[in-house]
């Protein structure tokens, strides 16, 4: 049998001869691992030339033939090494397993710090015995953040939501005054839910150093750029105005 004397005849091999072929297969690996790296590095520049405004946070080779991911801009694109097509706002699925590799990805490559979180900034409403955190950045006249707090939250418990006001004034030009009033109310989350719930506004207005340019940076800086946008304790993000049994099945995957 050709397989067992050939293992037969390995097992006599001189170990100075083993080290040698360990070396040689070490060096293999090395000299691809490099390849491999440099590839990637050159890619980089390419884009970096072709858009210098737009960061490019990193380049993967992906197990696909010849196919590498760029994260930039928040999104995910795809080119190969010589850079010479790209394939935005496309989805890679596995075909075999029916993954969405790239909705995969993305939610691992803007994963966030969440205990980093100034949540002194937001507005905190506990429901039951507030177990479960979620942080939500809200525009106070954005219609499907009123849509996700009136029907989506409304039956979620055992949860502390922390809503951080982050107005889009470019869409809502009044909503940066509301939430200066809803912030400097005398029960700030009592003001918050009269206004997202029934559309009510303090009828007094009262004066108060209002966090708004620093939710605006950070909202920058974890490139949140349309509210409704949620986060969960596992760093995890959901844009929109999700359904109830998705937001509650996020809240669950993140406890675990």
């Amino acid at each position: 049998m050709r397989n067992c004397a050939g293992l037969e005849k390995a097992g006599h091999m001189k170990k100075s001869n083993w080290k040698s072929v360990i070396g040689w297969l070490g060096l293999f690996l090395i000299l691809g691992s490099l390849s491999s790296v440099a590839d990637e590095a050159s890619v980089k520049k390419s884009i970096e030339a072709a858009y210098p405004k737009i960061k490019v946070d990193s380049v993967t080779k992906t197990p696909y033939a010849g196919l590498y991911e760029v994260f930039m801009g928040g999104q995910i694109i795809y080119t190969d090494d010589k850079f010479s097509f790209l394939i935005a706002e496309g989805r890679l699925v596995d075909p075999k397993t029916k993954k969405d590799i790239t909705g995969e990805r993305l939610d691992e490559l803007t994963k966030i710090d969440f205990n980093s979180l100034p949540l002194d900034q937001a507005i905190k409403v506990v429901k039951g015995n507030g177990s479960r955190k979620l942080v939500v950045f809200s525009d106070v006249d954005c219609p499907f953040c009123k849509r996700l707090e009136q029907k989506e939250l409304t039956n979620i418990n055992d949860v502390t939501i922390y809503t951080f006001l982050y107005p889009i004034e470019q869409l809502h030009p009044d909503a940066a005054n509301k939430s200066r009033s809803i912030w400097c109310a005398s029960n700030r989350t009592k003001a918050w839910q009269d206004w997202i719930l029934n559309s009510k506004l303090p009828t007094t207005t009262a004066k108060c150093e209002v966090p708004l340019e620093r939710v605006g940076e950070l909202a920058q800086k974890l490139g949140v750029n349309s509210t409704p946008t949620m986060f969960f304790e596992n760093g995890r993000r959901m844009l929109g105005a999700q359904p109830h049994d998705e937001i509650e099945k996020s809240l669950q995957a993140a406890k675990k």
